[in-house]
């Protein structure tokens, strides 16, 4: 069993656009024209040469992430060798989206336990580069951190 990419994130976090951008190798003006993701797009993408990736790119929206933490969690979660979960830095509900993330995190350790996870923050160009640390300081204070 070939092992699954999931990428999964909110709504409108920039999923799919690196998806195109990354292991699409298309150019970054096509990315505006990108709908937004109906539940699963899985396709088997060619990366880095000879390696092959079962890559599912998991619609943000509430109704989806609610049917794949529930009737489809042992459909979405098993067999998963890496999940790349995306945040948008300028999201108006971080409570929301780190609570989908934590129950993504409890879905994974119990049908995927040695899948890696790998979290990015997307469009940090969006933030002005002198806020961007003190950003990054409010969140990890937030957040429990130092």
């Amino acid at each position: 069993m070939k092992k699954k990419v999931l990428l999964m994130g909110a709504s409108g976090s920039g999923k799919t656009s690196m998806r195109s951008l990354i292991f699409s190798n298309n150019p970054a003006s096509l990315t505006s024209r990108l709908g937004a993701t109906i539940d699963v797009e899985q396709n088997h993408v060619r990366f880095l040469g000879d390696l092959i990736l079962n890559l599912w790119d998991c619609g943000g929206q509430d109704s989806f992430m609610d049917s794949y933490l529930t009737t489809q969690r042992p459909t979405i979660f098993t067999h998963v060798g890496v999940m790349i979960y995306v945040f948008d830095v300028e999201s108006r509900d971080l409570a929301k989206d780190l609570a989908y993330f934590r129950d993504c995190l409890e879905s994974l350790r119990k049908y995927s336990p040695d899948a890696r996870v790998f979290v990015l923050v997307h469009k940090m160009d969006l933030v002005a580069p002198d806020a961007r640390e003190q950003r990054a300081r409010v969140e990890e204070v937030r957040h429990g951190g130092g």
